[in-house]
Order: C-alpha cells, then sequence, then structure tokens
C-alpha cells in the first residue's frame, strides 16, 4: 500500500479550486488555508500514537476532507489511500502523510 500512495497524479495544491469557492476574496483563502493546515497538524498529531485502528481512520478521513476542501487533492488521495491501514502499515503511512503534507504546504506558500 505505501508505494501505491506515494504516486498519485493529483496536484498538490489546485489553485483555481479554492479560488472558485472564494470567489478570489484573498484574505478568505488565506483564513481557510490557515485552518486546514491547523487541522492537518492535529491529525498528524493523533496519527502520530493512536488509541486504536478508529482514531487513525478518524484522522485520515478528517484530513482528507480538509485537503480536498481547499484544493490540496494529492494529500486527499494519500490519506485515503492510507485510511484503512491502521493495523498495518501506520509508521510508512504517516510518515508519507507528512511528507505530502510539508509539500503542501511549500505550495500553499508559493501560492501567494
Amino acid at each position: 500500500m505505501i508505494a501505491a500512495m506515494k504516486s498519485t497524479n493529483a496536484p498538490l495544491f489546485d489553485a483555481a479550486h479554492l479560488a472558485r469557492y472564494t470567489g478570489g476574496d484573498a484574505a478568505l483563502r488565506d483564513e481557510l488555508l490557515g485552518l486546514m493546515c491547523d487541522q492537518a497538524r492535529r491529525c498528524l498529531a493523533i496519527m502520530e500514537a493512536p488509541a486504536d485502528p478508529a482514531s487513525w481512520r478518524a484522522a485520515c478521513h478528517t484530513l482528507k476532507g480538509a485537503a480536498r476542501g481547499v484544493g490540496a487533492f494529492a494529500l486527499a488521495d494519500i490519506c485515503d489511500a492510507v485510511e484503512g491501514e491502521a493495523e498495518t502499515a501506520w509508521p510508512g503511512a504517516r510518515l508519507a502523510v507528512e511528507r505530502c503534507f510539508r509539500e503542501t504546504e511549500l505550495a500553499f506558500a508559493a501560492a501567494d
């Protein structure tokens, strides 16, 4: 599963997607991106040491939705790929999600 989740053709950040939902409002865009990054950090903390497989799945699912909402489609795809992998692949899967999040943060910054 780890190899499959590393290969996504989705963009790190589709700024046009987010612009459609914000009407081009830069302040709203920045607020939404900040909220998504905060949510991602909370989810990654849960994924670091999940209490149980349900916690892992919930964190992945939450992050997947937050990422899709702002146009961070590669991150959403990786979360989707690992959502059910708590029992078998969580350490490597979490690292892949975190790496993609870090790359996504850079894409957010470059879009300014």
